[in-house]
């Protein structure tokens, strides 16, 4: 008797968040209105569009106001696409990724930016960089290093060499399969896909596929187009996101083959210039990015002892924690290296001036790549 009143309830219920639904909708176009505004102002007064500070503080703010039920990642997914369409509304954003769809490149895009974006695949991280850079896209969204199998060696190439600036960072977590035409494991002879899922699947290829050849493609979706066409012939598999299956018209033969459970890549939002505060905007800062609380540097220093450690002294002393440093070779010179490194302040705020000031000393050369909000990683329990 007391479930058949229970279900007698559930009309009402209904209606009720018809209602609600309704109300939900009304806010959403209003909230649209103010932001086509918002947007004429921004048209008249050249400024970006995409404000990555004010979004995290808009996101942040609303988590913590927020009294449940939702959970956080619901509130968040929800409120991101709904800044999403208000980009879209102002100035549609064209942002570049690693192509072709279906890469994990793009899934970060979308995860990032929302629907409301507009991803245009490039075939080579070079492409993204030149399209950021001469203008054809608004951002870019490069792979910059994995938590299981390390730095993307191009993509820290590319930032020492071109005119593009760090605006934001973004951690997704990645999980891969296995696909194939085929449709039993042990019929695996070849394997496809991008070197960096390769290595972060190396123990589970070993243990499973220990006579099969790896061979590393440009991406995980041209791995998959050319397992699904069969130019590879039999017995290939492709190692990428499971999306990749219906796609392709693949088969699904493992999943979950990471060798690491918690493997996150980090990716950075590329723009061609140094995101600055708004013009006439009272609130914020005059100098400095707002809201910026990370920053990426590149420098090279003289090639005798002790160099190096005055730059990361004068950082210490300062207090600023630099959370990445990593080497690569200079082009052209012989046994001499650029630096690639994560300092956790904003360098570029007026306070540490007499930093880069100190560090242009011990430096033959030194670029900020830009000051950005540190990027969140959700942990997720297995």
């Amino acid at each position: 008797m007391k479930e058949k009143s229970a279900w007698a309830g559930l009309p009402r219920l209904r209606a009720e968040i018809d209602e609600i639904d309704v109300e939900l909708v009304n806010l959403l176009n209003r909230r649209a209105v103010r932001s086509l505004e918002i947007g004429k102002i921004k048209a008249a007064r050249s400024m970006d569009i995409w404000c990555p500070s004010r979004e995290r503080a808009l996101l942040d703010n609303l988590v913590e106001g927020s009294a449940g039920p939702l959970p956080e990642n619901h509130l968040r997914a929800v409120y991101s696409e709904i800044l999403s369409s208000s980009r879209a509304l102002q100035r549609p954003i064209r942002a570049a990724f690693l192509g072709p769809e279906g890469t994990f490149s793009n899934i970060a895009c979308l995860e990032y930016f929302g629907s409301g974006v507009t991803c245009v695949p490039k075939p080579h991280l070079a492409d993204i960089f030149e399209a950021v850079e001469k203008g054809g896209c608004d951002l870019g969204i490069v792979p910059l290093e994995n938590s299981v199998n390390g730095s993307v060696g191009q993509s820290l190439d590319l930032f020492a060499h071109s005119g593009v600036f760090v605006q934001a960072e973004w951690y997704s977590r990645i999980h891969l399969s296995l696909m194939s035409l085929e449709e039993a494991l042990e019929n695996i002879r070849v394997v496809y896909s991008h070197a960096q899922p390769l290595g972060q699947c190396s123990a589970w290829l070993r243990d499973n596929l220990a006579d099969a050849k790896q061979v590393s493609l440009e991406s995980t979706a041209l791995s998959a187009q050319r397992v699904a066409e069969g130019a590879a012939g039999a017995g290939c598999a492709v190692i990428g996101h499971a999306g990749l299956a219906g796609r392709f018209g693949l088969n699904v033969l493992a999943t979950g083959i990471e060798d690491i459970f918690d493997n996150w890549t980090r990716f950075f939002v590329i723009g061609p210039h140094v995101r600055k505060a708004e013009v006439n905007a009272p609130e914020t800062s005059p100098a400095g990015t707002p809201g910026a609380d990370k920053s990426s540097i590149v420098f090279t220093i003289a090639n005798k002892p002790g160099s190096l450690e005055r730059v990361l002294h004068t950082l210490a002393a300062r207090g600023i924690n630099m959370s990445k440093l990593e080497s690569r070779p200079l082009p052209g010179e012989l046994w001499k290296y650029i630096f690639f490194a994560d300092l956790d302040c904003d360098i570029t705020a007026p306070d540490n001036a007499p930093v880069l000031t100190q560090m242009l000393e011990y430096c033959h050369s030194l670029r900020v790549l830009g000051a950005y909000p540190a990027g969140r990683r959700i942990h997720a329990v297995r």
